[in-house]
């Protein structure tokens, strides 16, 4: 009976799998509708005819789309860089001369390595996945959905339809940041114009622009609100140089090998190199000069010696 048990949870959650990677272009089509209805409803129908009024409305107005039109910008470049950045898969024939989860400085010898590439799980030195038959570099897991390890996974996103991982993570969080700006952005300029609805004024425009109106206050101010607490989240986690998975695995540990201070914590994802700090994108020399941009070397703190605490 429990062999049947698991049979069928197993089945459940290759199926649940299975419809995740359907979700794909069901869920870009998603983001980008809704783009296009808080585009039509505050541009086309409120701001950008308070554009003709003159005096302080155009003003207002103008300031309010060139930031709405900046933010957009930012927040689709980043969304796609998201979607179409590799989050980090394991090179081929990758193989770990040094063991750094558990702090090792001996190299593996070819005993070892043989066992590894013949699935032999039992050396705590390495860590293997059955499902790829490879070995795991630092931090890597392996993603159901995608079917595949991803260095430094953090999780996979149905909303950007990818991992996100240790070469897309930067870009995951400054859709998240771009996102709650344009949001809070949109909910505070429609605001005015959604008190206006529940009162006696009349109000100018057709009677399917003011439901667009209403419908865009509160799709942006339910994804401004938990934008925000997924934000404060990933900072957390940022702050302590972990993510989502090894946040759960290591539970209430006091102490992570690889967190160096927030400082340096910050860089290792978002780098060094400050005019970059805010764009979807890595100068070329922070990836020359920073091996933890690449998914596959980790520093960690030599105050423990190497070990997980």
């Amino acid at each position: 009976m429990h062999r049947s048990a698991g049979v069928a949870m197993a089945w459940n959650v290759f199926r649940f799998c299975t419809a995740l990677r359907g979700l794909g272009s069901i869920m870009i089509l998603l983001v980008l509708a809704i783009v296009g209805v808080t585009y039509y409803a505050v541009v086309l129908c409120n701001y950008g005819p308070a554009l003709l009024v003159g005096g302080s409305s155009t003003l207002a107005a103008l300031a309010v789309l060139l930031l709405f039109h900046f933010l957009l910008a930012m927040l689709l470049w980043s969304y796609f860089s998201v979607v179409f950045t590799n989050p980090g898969s394991v090179p081929p024939n990758w193989n770990l001369e040094f063991d750094e989860e558990s702090g090792e400085t001996a190299p593996l010898s070819s005993s070892e390595q043989q066992s590894m590439a013949h699935g032999d799980t039992g050396n705590p030195r390495v860590r293997y996945c059955r499902k790829c038959n490879q070995l795991k570099p630092p931090r890597c897991h392996h993603c159901s959905v995608c079917g595949r390890c991803i260095l430094k996974m953090d999780h996979h996103c149905v909303w950007v339809v990818n991992c996100v991982g240790a070469l897309n993570y930067k870009y995951f969080l400054l859709f998240l940041f771009y996102t709650f700006l344009e949001t809070t952005l949109v909910t505070l300029s429609l605001l005015p114009h959604f008190i206006a609805f529940f009162s006696d004024v009349d109000i100018p425009g057709s009677p399917s622009a003011l439901a667009t109106t209403f419908l865009t206050f509160v799709l942006n101010l339910a994804f401004s609100l938990s934008v925000l607490g997924f934000m404060i989240m990933h900072v957390s986690l940022v702050s302590a140089n972990t993510t989502t998975i090894e946040a759960y695995e290591k539970k209430t540990s006091p102490r992570w090998m690889y967190d160096l201070g927030r400082k340096r914590n910050f860089a290792q994802v978002f780098g060094n190199d400050k005019k970059y700090w805010f764009i979807p994108a890595y100068s070329e020399e922070d990836l020359r000069r920073m091996p933890a941009l690449q998914g596959l070397d980790y520093p960690v703190r030599s105050d423990l010696d190497g070990q997980e605490l």
